[in-house]
C-alpha cells in the first residue's frame, strides 16, 4: 500500500519538474501565458505603431482645410465681383434717372420753340414805323399769326398728353375745379354744375395737373 501511495506522488510530480526544467533552459511551454503573449504580439507585428495613426488623421485633416479655404478663396473673389457688378449697376441707374429728369422735357420744349418763332414772327409785324393808313393790315397779320400759335400750341398739347379740360355743365368735381363763387342756376342749367369758367384747367395723361377756376350754379341766390 505504501508502495502504491509513493508511485502515485512520483508520477503527480514528473511534469512539475520537466516543466520547471524546460523554464530554467530557456525553453517555453506551448501553451504557457509567455508563449501565447509572445505569439500575439508577432501576429499584431504588420499593424502600423499606434504613433503613426494620429499622423494620418492630421493629414486628412490638412488637405481638407487647404480644400475648404480655396473654396472660401473663390467663393469671396465671387462675391467681391458681384458687389462690384451691383454698384456698377446701381450708378448707371442712377445716372439713368437723373438724365430723365433733366431731359425728360426735351421733346415738350422742342416743340415750344417753333411755337415761340410763330410769337416771334407775329410780334414783328408791329414796328413804331408802322404807318396809321397801315394799321388795319397789321391787325389783320396780328389776328392771323395768333391764330397760327394757337393752332399749334394745341397740336403740341395734344401730342405730349396735355388736355384742357371743358368743364361747363358737368357736375362740380372738387378734384378737377377750384370753386370760386356760387351763381344763380338760369335756364337750362342744374344746381351742382359749372356754369362758369373763370381760368382753363388742364390734365396730362388723365392726371389733373391744374384745377379749373368755376362758378357753380346754385337755387339760391347767395353768393360767397
Amino acid at each position: 500500500m505504501a508502495a502504491r501511495v509513493l508511485w502515485a506522488v512520483r508520477r503527480r510530480m514528473q511534469p512539475l519538474a520537466v516543466h520547471a526544467a524546460s523554464e530554467s533552459r530557456g525553453w517555453l511551454h506551448p501553451f504557457s501565458t509567455a508563449t501565447q503573449r509572445t505569439a500575439g504580439e508577432d501576429c499584431n507585428s504588420e499593424d502600423p505603431p499606434d504613433e503613426l495613426r494620429p499622423s494620418l488623421a492630421e493629414r486628412a485633416l490638412k488637405l481638407k482645410a487647404v480644400k475648404l479655404e480655396k473654396e472660401v478663396q473663390d467663393l469671396t473673389v465671387r462675391y467681391q465681383r458681384a458687389v462690384a457688378d451691383s454698384e456698377n449697376i446701381r450708378r448707371r441707374t442712377q445716372r439713368c434717372v437723373e438724365d430723365a429728369k433733366i431731359f425728360g422735357i426735351q421733346s415738350f420744349c422742342k416743340d415750344l420753340v417753333e411755337v415761340a418763332d410763330i410769337l416771334e414772327k407775329t410780334t414783328e409785324c408791329i414796328s413804331e414805323e408802322t404807318e396809321p393808313a397801315d394799321q388795319k393790315l397789321t391787325l389783320e397779320k396780328i389776328f392771323r399769326g395768333l391764330s397760327l400759335l394757337e393752332a399749334k400750341l394745341k397740336s403740341v398739347f395734344a401730342k405730349h398728353g396735355l388736355e384742357k379740360m371743358t368743364p361747363i355743365g358737368d357736375k362740380y368735381d372738387p378734384h378737377e375745379h377750384e370753386l370760386i363763387c356760387h351763381v344763380p342756376a338760369g335756364v337750362g342749367v342744374q344746381p351742382g354744375t359749372v356754369a362758369f369758367v373763370r381760368q382753363d384747367g388742364y390734365k396730362l395723361h388723365g392726371r389733373t395737373i391744374r384745377l379749373a377756376q368755376v362758378e357753380v350754379a346754385v337755387e339760391s341766390q347767395r353768393r360767397l
